[in-house]
């Protein structure tokens, strides 16, 4: 499900493991959130935003994530900041059906059933960045397409707002 029509599932204790709604939380395909080289001297920021309120599963924000750093890592190396700004949380749940014959005989009386946690999913709201890159003004064109590649992994829509970043002034010996 990707679009948000209900609340998440998101309760998990360390505390009182038998008083949760999950008993065990799923884990994340989304391992790594910054990439590239931290300078003060980057003079643009890039991000990818959502149109639309989104669920994004981790498996697929770190499919974005992988092609947008490799295209950033080949064409300018140690020239960008790379970030990844959401963290998914919420749970989701599945019920797996049997397939094949005679299932509907095993499957009966489990029309309504909860389901099993599977994933997790960030919930993404309008406007919310998703990806932030930090460029010099040099390397835009290449920015803008790692920006747009991510995009093509994710479902729904997205744009790239790219502004300009304040340099600091190097400070006096």
């Amino acid at each position: 499900m990707r679009y948000l029509k209900s609340q998440p599932w998101a309760r998990y204790s360390l505390k009182k493991p038998r008083k949760n709604y999950i008993r065990a939380m799923p884990h994340t395909s989304l391992l790594v959130f910054n990439m590239g080289v931290e300078k003060d001297t980057y003079d643009m920021k890039l991000e990818l935003k959502s149109e639309q309120y989104i669920q994004l599963r981790s498996n697929a924000i770190e499919s974005a994530r992988l092609v947008s750093n490799k295209y950033l890592e080949n064409n300018i190396p140690a020239n960008y900041r790379f970030r990844v700004l959401v963290y998914p949380h919420s749970v989701i749940r599945e019920h797996k059906m049997a397939t094949g014959a005679g299932a509907d005989r095993i499957s009966q009386g489990m029309s309504l059933s909860f389901g099993r946690p599977v994933s997790v999913a960030a919930r993404i709201k309008e406007g919310q960045p998703i990806f932030m890159v930090m460029t010099n003004k040099a390397n835009r064109t290449v920015a803008v397409k790692a920006m747009r590649r991510a995009a093509a992994k994710l479902s729904g829509t997205y744009k790239v707002v790219v502004s300009d970043v304040a340099v600091a002034p190097a400070a006096a010996a």
